[in-house]
């Protein structure tokens, strides 16, 4: 059974964790399933937007507990790769989060661009509540994207998330019911596939160097050169004659 299952329609690819019996937990053979669909993918120039997910009832229920039991660096690092790998990619990338997202799978939720969430879902860290600290660069995640105080709640008070939590503090964009998920997430995933695919993936480049940008002048000449060269791409002449074109015709 392969333990990563791959889609792509209209431009979206789908990566799914496949092992609803471990709960989709993180794994080395998982890992290298990952890896090869994430090479398949972006070597794709039909693919624009990628949405990760897993089968059901969970999204990623963590690393391997074996695993962890006899970890050294080396092998949290080989299985850190199943989400890193995803947190790197220059593709706009969605979370589709239909189940428990816990510790590792949290990290997994956090890495991607966009998280929407089920209502249903949860995201829950679990780290400490097991007796081990935080890793993957979890509490890095989470505070870059919800600030210090969830930080806080959700790792060291072990607070459980759900997907209108999430939502209400900026951990999902979006929280919607489980049975709509799959549809909103490649519909808003489409969004992304939808125009020019270097457009896209310089765009997400410049969104991630701004973190490290403090202020306006230095924020308007980060993006002057790729919007100059925005201009001079075939694209842009064709959407902007487009434009008019519906213009006129009103």
């Amino acid at each position: 059974m392969s333990l990563v299952l791959t889609d792509v329609r209209d431009g979206v690819a789908t990566l799914t964790l496949n092992n609803p019996d471990e709960r989709n937990t993180l794994t080395a053979p998982m890992v290298a399933e990952i890896i090869a669909a994430m090479d398949a993918f972006e070597s794709d120039e039909g693919i624009g937007a990628l949405v990760v997910t897993g089968t059901a009832p969970a999204f990623c229920a963590g690393a391997n507990l074996g695993n962890l039991a006899e970890a050294t660096g080396e092998s949290l690092g080989s299985i850190y790769e199943g989400f890193l790998r995803i947190a790197r990619s220059p593709l706009p990338t969605v979370a589709a989060v239909n189940g428990a997202a816990v510790g590792a799978g949290a990290n997994l939720a956090l890495g991607c661009d966009v998280r929407i969430i089920a209502d249903e879902a949860r995201i829950d860290t679990r780290f400490l509540n097991l007796g081990i600290h935080p890793g993957g660069g979890h509490t890095w995640m989470l505070r870059r994207i919800a600030g210090p105080q969830v930080a806080m709640a959700a790792v060291v008070f072990g607070q459980v998330l759900g997907g209108k939590e999430c939502e209400r503090v900026g951990l999902a964009f979006r929280s919607v019911p489980r049975d709509e998920l799959a549809d909103v997430a490649q519909e808003f995933a489409a969004g992304a596939a939808s125009v020019p695919r270097e457009l896209a993936i310089t765009t997400k480049a410049t969104i991630q160097a701004m973190a490290d940008v403090d202020n306006h002048p230095d924020a308007v000449a980060r993006e002057l050169e790729p919007q100059l060269w925005s201009t001079r791409q075939p694209w842009f002449a064709e959407r902007l004659a487009a434009l008019k074109a519906k213009i006129s015709s009103k």
